[in-house]
């Protein structure tokens, strides 16, 4: 298993590259520079599973720190006082950095279901959710971010899993735990896919994402594979234009 700088170091330098490519790609440098810095500690959530230790301490008290402010935007343009916003990122910052840690301690075993590729997607959603912007495309570049972030950890997890041993490659029992879609418990199976399902949900009828795609009201938006399709099909057709 990789160690906790081996972790920090990939996704740290993932996110200087993906700042870099954003940058070069016309993002606003202080987007790009969020972003960074979302991908790298991205690199320690995967460890929130730990029951104790720097990953678990440093990725909490992060996200106790930073997904408020990531949240001041949505929290002003629902008409919040500032006395009010203070309050409820106060609430955001104990809950955190308490509730949450303690729920990861006492629901959760290290290379558990949080070990995933739905993990990280889910990771990846609450990002989108919780950040405001105008511009959806910023949203999605911090997405990103936090998902390679997660991503750089489990994949790493799976390399440290293989060994050279005496001309050729071993395989570890730890293989297979991280990089994976489902775990051994059923219960945590099935609340992972719920709470995947919830965000996506979420996601899928934020106001920004029926705006993009040109619908204002949510009767407007597609819910069927037909209508996919066609959104697609005529957004394809609008790129090559």
């Amino acid at each position: 298993m990789a160690d906790f700088k081996t972790h920090i170091s990939v996704s740290t330098l993932s996110g200087l590259l993906l700042g870099l490519g954003g940058y070069q790609s016309g993002m606003p440098w202080e987007s790009c520079l969020i972003a960074g810095g979302l991908c790298s500690v991205s690199g320690m959530l995967p460890d929130l599973d730990s029951d104790s230790g720097i990953p678990l301490r440093e990725a909490v008290g992060f996200a106790a720190a930073f997904v408020p402010m990531l949240m001041l935007d949505r929290l002003e343009r629902v008409g919040l006082s500032h006395e009010m916003m203070l309050v409820v990122t106060g609430a955001i910052y104990f809950f955190l950095r308490f509730g949450i840690a303690e729920l990861f301690r006492r629901y959760t075993v290290h290379r558990g279901m949080w070990h995933s590729l739905p993990a990280a997607i889910i990771a990846a959603l609450f990002v989108f959710l919780v950040s405001a912007s105008e511009n959806v495309h910023l949203r999605l570049f911090k997405t990103l971010a936090v998902f390679v972030g997660f991503m750089s950890h489990i994949l790493l997890d799976e390399l440290w899993s293989v060994e050279y041993r005496r001309g050729k490659y071993v395989f570890k029992h730890s293989f297979g735990t991280a990089l994976k879609f489902l775990g051994e418990s059923r219960l945590a199976n099935v609340t992972t896919y719920v709470l995947l399902g919830v965000l996506s949900v979420v996601a899928y009828h934020d106001e920004a994402i029926m705006e993009h795609f040109g619908y204002s009201h949510m009767h407007e938006l597609p819910h069927t594979a037909v209508d996919w399709i066609k959104i697609i099909r005529e957004q394809s057709e609008n790129w090559i234009r």
